[in-house]
């Protein structure tokens, strides 16, 4: 089993490049970001995390700038954006943003993918709430036909363009996986049709365990061989019987979250993360 960690990167919070040195350095197998490019001050969208939505939404860096600083500085450890609100940008340049930190991590860029729960959010983006699952469908056809192809061309009900050329292409063939996150069962039925693995967050909607034989058995029934769409869980607390049960599952990586801090708050828990996955 896998072990990587999270954070909001702020500029409160340790600079993701310097946690991306500090994770390698402990044998941690990936770091990942998220994005929110704002928040609408109306807030009518509940967060589904809680009452309260936290400061660090807010305040996240751009995932695609955050995980480009710490490509260059890193040489092993995976890159992934958990998630990428898709939904909320234009696929051209999403593809070559996807296409550059893989370039610049030497193909070591997941790709997490996700519909989002801010609906005004994706309004001021030009986004309808109702839509989102299959723009991000059609959004991801488009961009595969960018990565795979000299001369791609697209023509969808929400994405159209004429053929064109783009490069870079990604050094993953052909494209960086595809992580799709989202509860059970639709976040689970979209990873199988479209993606190469499957990000729920822990702690909502049920306990992952329960999901992780339907999961498997649902990319059975659709023609997929479980090993090619991994299970991806986020959120998992940093406690032993916790990681182990999971591990004995057969859960294929976890990933912790780390709070939005500076370096001496947030190195003693990379600590404690590295000691878990040396456990295992």
């Amino acid at each position: 089993m896998q072990v990587g960690v999270t954070m909001f990167p702020t500029d409160y919070a340790i600079p993701p490049h310097e946690l991306a040195i500090e994770a390698e350095s402990r044998g941690m197998d990936s770091l990942w970001v998220p994005e929110h490019s704002h928040i609408p001050t109306s807030r009518k969208s509940p967060w589904p995390g809680g009452p309260e939505l936290p400061k660090r939404y807010y305040d996240t860096y751009d995932p695609f700038v955050s995980l480009g600083a710490a490509a260059v500085v890193t040489k092993t450890i995976k890159l992934g954006t958990g998630i990428c609100l898709v939904v909320q940008r234009d696929p051209i340049h999403t593809a070559k943003d996807v296409s550059t930190v893989d370039r610049l991590s030497n193909g070591r860029l997941l790709f997490g993918v996700g519909g989002g729960w801010n609906a005004e959010e994706m309004a001021d983006h030009g986004t309808a709430f109702e839509t989102r699952f299959k723009l991000m469908r059609e959004r991801i056809q488009a961009m595969k036909e960018i990565w795979a192809r000299s001369k791609p061309k697209f023509s969808g009900e929400f994405v159209k363009f004429d053929e064109m050329m783009q490069w870079p292409k990604p050094v993953q063939k052909p494209h960086p996986p595809i992580i799709v996150g989202g509860g059970f069962p639709h976040g689970a039925r979209r990873a199988i049709a479209y993606g190469d693995g499957w990000m729920p967050i822990g702690g909502r909607g049920g306990d992952p365990l329960d999901w992780l034989p339907r999961f498997r058995q649902m990319a059975s029934e659709a023609g997929r061989d479980p090993a090619t769409v991994p299970f991806v869980l986020f959120g998992l607390a940093m406690q032993e019987s916790e990681v182990k049960r999971h591990r004995d599952a057969g859960v294929d990586h976890i990933v912790f979250m780390l709070p939005s801090e500076p370096r001496d708050k947030v190195l003693p828990l990379l600590d404690q993360a590295a000691a878990l996955k040396r456990s295992l």
